[in-house]
């Protein structure tokens, strides 16, 4: 069974930059889709960026500012954020998408205006 630690995350600035990453305990060379998620409060979790062999696809909310990259061989997946706006405030999470391995604890990135 997989399972993710994320960290990254902090207290920026409007307009500052984070980069999350996302360690997991087993090997995500046969995962083949990763992806990124966020919870705001009072606000359904959300898919914000996925990353396939062949690419990756973004919110329409974070296209253009949101980078997510992966590393197989240390079994981590990235997220860099730049240009961060106050509704960016969430718990970040990653996961497979749709079939999901156990949630990890998130890390909370907070962007104060």
């Amino acid at each position: 069974q997989v399972q993710f630690v994320e960290s990254g995350g902090g207290l920026v600035q409007l307009g500052g930059s984070l980069r999350l990453s996302c360690v997991a305990s087993g090997s995500i060379f046969n995962i083949y889709t990763m992806g990124w998620y966020r919870q705001a409060p009072g606000k359904q979790r959300e898919l914000v960026a996925t990353i396939t062999s062949g690419g990756t696809n973004y919110a329409d909310s974070v296209k253009g500012r949101f980078t997510i990259s992966r590393d197989n061989a240390k079994n981590t997946v990235y997220l860099q954020m730049a240009s961060l706006k106050p509704e960016d405030t969430a718990v970040y999470y990653c996961n497979r998408p749709t079939f999901y391995y156990p949630w990890g604890q998130g890390t909370q990135v907070t962007v104060s205006s």
